[in-house]
């Protein structure tokens, strides 16, 4: 593990990483405008799932695998791709919802909408190759080169980078269903909609379009 100073810098880095908008912000942010706090919180664990597979895999060498081979990344890129695409023109064709959901999910919402909810945010991390190499590049600086047990430092500071990420999802949400509850927000949600499918449509797009970043 990395002494308190590079500690520190490593968990501000994190929490900067987590804060800038991307896919996984935007999944969030359009299920807690739609269904609520609740539905938007999980939709972070959901995704913060998908990060914990991506720094398993990282420590076993299968992000490594990724970002030495052309054909592996091409595979998992264009499925990545496909279901982000698949996600946006379900947002297009969506029907504008009767009621707004507002601070948290409505009553008596199906624990099986929360538990696809949760199984897309997964997906669309999991699917997403960017994410391993992001772990493959980003959490070995904060490794010293002669540390003895490597795997088991990336697994812990991944863990921590994960577990921090939780709070910032959960405020992306709980931000989201607080707008949800004015006026304005609820009578442009078909537009709002449209808005998260066309972005979810352009991250896929650009996705399949990415080259392997370590090559």
């Amino acid at each position: 593990m990395p002494d308190a100073q590079h500690l520190l810098l490593f968990v501000a880095a994190g929490l900067l990483l987590n804060l800038t908008p991307g896919p996984d912000v935007l999944y969030i942010v359009s299920n807690a405008l739609r269904s609520g706090a609740r539905a938007g919180v999980v939709a972070g664990l959901g995704i913060t799932a998908g990060c914990f597979v991506h720094v398993f895999a990282a420590a076993v060498g299968v992000s490594a695998l990724l970002a030495a081979s052309a054909t592996a990344f091409t595979v998992l890129k264009w499925v990545g791709a496909a279901y982000l695409l698949w996600v946006g023109v379900r947002l297009l064709l969506a029907r504008a919802p009767a009621t707004a959901a507002g601070w948290d999910a409505p009553a008596g919402q199906p624990a099986a909408g929360l538990a696809a909810i949760f199984r897309g945010g997964f997906l669309s991390n999991v699917l997403n190759p960017k994410v391993a190499i992001f772990f493959l590049a980003f959490v070995p600086q904060f490794i010293a080169p002669d540390a003895e047990h490597k795997a088991l430092a990336f697994v812990l500071l991944g863990t921590l980078f994960n577990i921090n990420s939780v709070a910032i999802n959960s405020g992306w949400a709980l931000a989201a269903a607080w707008m949800a509850r004015h006026g304005a927000v609820r009578r442009g949600m078909h537009w709002l909609d449209r808005a998260a499918g066309a972005m979810f449509i352009a991250f896929g797009v650009k996705l399949a379009l990415s080259d392997n970043p370590s090559r």
